[in-house]
């Protein structure tokens, strides 16, 4: 953990942004619940405030998805390391990513969870990274774009350090 940190987004800017997030959500889906699945582990931080954020009724459930590794680029092999407890059939479910990369992770996401017939799905990321797209992927909530830097903090990490930082930090 020794490596320099750069502040890149404030934790004040993360804190507006996602309030302005909620707020957008609530105008799109007026009527409860949302399914808010979150994907563990760096999207916790997010999912927290975010459902604080959002005044429809949510429900909130995690699923445990890898294709990092303990790197920092993507390996492109995806695994499903924790599913969903509770069945989406029929709900509005707005998957909560910390950062779209690759889009293979959530690519391969979108595609295992329409097939168990949610009324809608769609994706709220905090931060994107188009530059590094391999999968096309449609985020109809985002935080922040950013260039094609690592960055850690907010629940994002590298080899899992870093998470509780506040900030998002450029690692570098």
């Amino acid at each position: 953990m020794d490596a320099p940190l750069r502040v890149f987004i404030t934790a004040e800017q993360i804190q507006k942004r996602v309030a302005e997030l909620g707020a957008r959500i609530d105008a799109d889906y007026p009527d409860g619940p949302i399914y808010l699945v979150a994907i563990l582990k760096g999207a916790c931080f997010f999912l927290a405030d975010l459902a604080r954020a959002i005044k429809t009724p949510v429900r909130l459930d995690f699923m445990g998805i890898s294709s990092y590794g303990r790197g920092k680029t993507s390996s492109g092999e995806v695994k499903v390391l924790k599913d969903l407890d509770t069945s989406i059939e029929g709900h509005h479910v707005l998957i909560v990513e910390d950062i779209v990369d690759s889009g293979v992770t959530l690519s391969y996401l979108m595609n295992l969870l329409e097939q168990r017939k949610p009324k809608s799905i769609r994706i709220a990321a905090l931060l994107d990274k188009p530059d590094r797209r391999l999968r096309p992927v449609e985020v109809a909530y985002r935080g922040f774009q950013i260039p094609d830097e690592f960055v850690v903090g907010y629940g994002l990490d590298y080899a899992e350090d870093y998470r509780n930082l506040k900030d998002i930090c450029i690692l570098g």
